[in-house]
């Protein structure tokens, strides 16, 4: 059992942080902050210069890490360094451009050396994911796909066919951002992907409190992804490193325990 397959044995808690937010070596201890609190697997987060999926908060931490002087070496670096602290499945969270730059096949093989289990590039749709897939057949490592509600049957299925580890399911229309509820609209988007596969389905976009992730499990979610929450704890306590990393133990800490009630 591989350990994406591990993580997803009970409820998921699944982080999101962009990789040198808000510089290398807070970026580190925000990520062994994540794991302390619990949290099953880990997606670092490319800084890229047009994050079109983002919403605002995402998009000034792509900002700071850049002006920070993060590089995708350096994202490989860091996901190195948290290796070596823990076993947590990680994933390659990127947009198309930086993959493209260094060459698809040179840039799973270093996800593969560093330690990482799963590359996820939001802007690629399947119809032009071949060559990824085939890197990633290579490199042995998972493809995760997206799947948003306006996603149709056929290419519901063709998703679930290639991608591999989990699928993402995003869960509101638009970009990543907090929001208060969780629309019925996520819950309809479980109940149409589970019908065609066993994949376990990881719920995205807009989740932030202890109730969406126990609603969202309740439904048939396998796990739930919160990347804007705890990024917006990075930005809150930018000069208190400290604290920041406490409170981002106690909300993921938090989030697992409304996974739990679920179990």
């Amino acid at each position: 059992m591989d350990r994406i397959s591990r993580a997803f044995r009970g409820p998921a808690f699944v982080a999101y942080t962009v990789a040198g937010d808000p510089d290398y070596g807070t970026s580190l201890a925000v990520a062994k902050a994540i794991i302390d609190g619990g949290a099953d697997l880990l997606e670092l987060g490319f800084p890229f210069t047009d994050p079109v999926a983002d919403g605002p908060v995402i998009q000034k931490a792509d900002v700071r890490a850049l002006s920070a002087g993060m590089t995708p070496e350096r994202v490989f670096a860091l996901a190195a360094e948290i290796r070596r602290y823990s076993d947590i499945p990680l994933v390659a969270f990127t947009y198309a451009n930086p993959v493209i730059r260094m060459g698809v096949e040179r840039f799973y093989e270093r996800v593969r050396e560093v330690g990482m289990d799963a590359v996820l590039i939001v802007d690629m749709p399947l119809e032009e994911a071949g060559e990824a897939l085939s890197a990633a057949r290579k490199a042995g490592l998972h493809q995760i796909f997206l799947i948003s509600q306006t996603t149709s049957p056929e290419r519901l299925t063709r998703i679930a066919e290639h991608g591999s580890g989990f699928l993402y399911l995003v869960s509101a229309m638009g970009i990543t951002g907090q929001r208060e509820e969780v629309a019925d609209e996520a819950i309809d988007l479980i109940e149409r992907v589970k019908a065609v596969t066993e994949l376990p389905l990881a719920v995205g976009f807009g989740i932030s409190l202890p109730e969406h992730a126990e609603k969202l499990v309740k439904s048939g979610a396998a796990g739930v992804i919160v990347g804007s929450a705890i990024v917006s704890l990075i930005e809150r306590d930018l000069v208190d490193r400290e604290k920041m990393a406490g409170e981002i133990r106690k909300f993921v800490s938090s989030m697992k325990e409304g996974l739990k009630r679920d179990s």
